[in-house]
């Protein structure tokens, strides 16, 4: 590999300033431009259909897009129908604008506008192609030459916008404005700019895009700052940011370049386009949601978006997409997992607003994603807390700490087993299958308590296989009555080590006790379980038989 063919093709502005970076955040929302159906739909393997489009154009209303580039209809004749539909039957709502991209060439402009006629709002998009490349190696001509170009096409746009019926507004592009010297950048977009005479009620748009990413995203702010501070009629301009995602900062580039002063995005939801793609729009406007700007685009149902975008495009959204992939928020490490439970019920003790959640940068339920299937998920690398927020969160199930640990690894263990994730169903069938066996090989048949003094008499059958015998003991409480008749029944000793019991709801709304028992076993093993009841001392009892269950299946072995 030789690096050193490399590192040339970007230019600095004469006069660099950064006056940018005093700045932390992007403090309000840009206007935002779709490009999905154009730059978007030209890098698809297969590109959408009318009926594709339609529903595409639908979703980015929906979204909340005022602007979206629809196509290039002098060069494609599904894109000249698709414009015509929408204009035709009357679906460009009365606060949409419709864009439309040409090349500075006077037959493919005059075909542009014959596509938009009767256009309720459409801004007429005209580039052509200034870099020291392509100046030098594809069109071979002067920097006079190809300035001309771009005023000529200027001269021409505005002509045909008197004479057309429609509402129109103008944008321009200096193509490959990143390889282009700025100063030189600056002279052809001033020319256009004195053709336009942009003004209160004739406002133009100056597009730079980043048509191949050259320069680390510094550079590209440093570009804008120095157009923004520079170009002619700035009150009446509009600075519109193109991103392509070549050297994977996209969103870095629009960032830094919005701090510098630029006004405007072009972009596509998930950044699919040409190469690497262009900028993600759900990425940049997510971004500012999560500083608590409103980036004015409503991405609240996130799945219905990836849904409609995968059928349209058949792209895949990738699992760790930001904001949109389907494990962003996943956790699967044991202490990820811990510190997000405690970081939610932090947030609800404390009754915060604010979002303070350790590895979890926004709220998933702001974008319709659930804690239980999204944020965490069971693996052979979970841990304790996880898992038993999921059962709590999920099913009302409230474990004590050594339960909790002993249900996390039963779960790695079949995870590692079968190499496979556990779906949240699965774990709660794992913690029934282990802590509910309150009837094998011991069961209460019946039993009756009566409070004598400090201590409870109990009168209780127990069975073991086809040996069934009645006792009468006595304990502190029903549960210990309970205990010491199994002790005397069984001949086996152990410790009453944890009792812990809370209140839920079955699925028919019915008030549920749940107890947990913990017994210590001579060795010093700790054996669980798990009873529910409506009545809470047949829950205890269920629970503690749970226990010894396990207990003595283990010591049968």
């Amino acid at each position: 590999m030789n690096a050193n063919k490399y590192g040339v093709g970007y230019y600095l502005p004469p006069e660099v300033t950064y006056d940018w970076v005093k700045k932390d955040h992007v403090d309000k929302a840009p206007l935002w431009c779709s490009v999905d159906l154009r730059d978007g739909n030209q890098s698809l393997v297969i590109p959408m259909d009318l009926k594709e489009k339609l529903e595409f154009y639908k979703l980015l209303l929906k979204v909340g897009f005022k602007e979206i580039e629809v196509g290039f209809p002098a060069a494609s004749e599904t894109e000249y129908e698709f414009l015509r539909t929408l204009i035709e039957n009357n679906m460009i709502p009365k606060d949409v604008t419709v864009q439309v991209l040409t090349q500075c060439r006077e037959h493919i402009i005059r075909k542009t506008f014959e596509a938009c006629k009767g256009a309720p709002s459409a801004i007429i998009h005209f580039y052509n192609s200034v870099s020291v490349a392509q100046r030098e190696q594809v069109f071979r001509k002067s920097k006079e030459e190809i300035k001309k170009i771009a005023t000529d096409g200027a001269k021409l746009v505005k002509k045909l916008a008197a004479e057309y019926e429609g509402n129109f507004r103008f944008e321009y592009s200096p193509e490959s404005f990143t390889g282009t010297e700025p100063e030189y950048a600056l002279e052809v977009c001033n020319a256009v700019l004195d053709i336009l005479k942009p003004g209160p009620d004739n406002n133009v748009i100056i597009n730079l895009p980043v048509t191949v990413e050259m320069s680390m995203p510094h550079v590209y702010a440093t570009q804008i700052e120095y157009m923004c501070k520079n170009l002619k009629y700035r009150k009446y301009v509009t600075v519109s940011l193109h991103p392509h995602n070549d050297r994977g900062t996209g969103v870095a580039d629009t960032e830094l370049a919005l701090l510098a002063g630029a006004d405007r995005v072009e972009g596509t939801l998930f950044g699919n386009g040409e190469r690497t793609g262009n900028v993600d729009v759900i990425t940049l406007a997510m971004n500012m949601y999560s500083h608590g700007v409103d980036p004015k685009l409503d991405f609240s149902d996130m799945p219905s978006i990836v849904e409609v975008y995968e059928k349209c495009t058949r792209m895949h959204v990738y699992e760790r997409t930001p904001y949109a992939g389907s494990l962003v928020f996943a956790a699967f490490s044991g202490s990820h997992q811990d510190a997000i439970a405690k970081g939610m019920k932090w947030r609800e003790e404390k009754k915060l607003e604010q979002w303070t959640v350790p590895y979890i940068p926004i709220d998933p339920k702001d974008i319709s994603r659930t804690y239980d299937a999204d944020v965490i998920r069971v693996n052979s690398q979970s841990g304790k807390g996880g898992i038993g927020y999921l059962l709590e969160q999920t099913y009302g199930y409230v474990l004590p700490a050594g339960m909790r640990e002993h249900l996390s690894y039963l779960c790695k263990g079949i995870s590692d087993h079968e190499h496979k994730e556990l779906k949240v169903s699965e774990v709660l069938d794992i913690f029934k299958d282990h802590y509910f066996d309150y009837k094998n090989p011991v069961s209460v048949e019946n039993f009756q308590f009566k409070q004598d003094g400090n201590e409870v008499i109990a009168d209780i059958t127990l069975k073991n296989g086809e040996e069934t015998s009645s006792l009468t003991v006595s304990g502190n409480g029903s549960i210990d009555a309970l205990s010491n008749a199994l002790k005397k029944f069984t001949g086996n000793d152990y410790m009453l080590k944890v009792y812990t019991e809370h209140s839920m709801q079955d699925q028919n709304s019915k008030s549920v006790a749940a107890a947990y028992i913990g017994l210590e076993a001579p060795s010093g093993e700790i054996y669980w379980g798990v009873g529910t009841h409506t009545d809470i001392i047949r829950a205890g009892a269920h629970a503690l038989l749970s226990a010894y269950n396990n207990y003595v299946k283990d010591i049968s072995k």
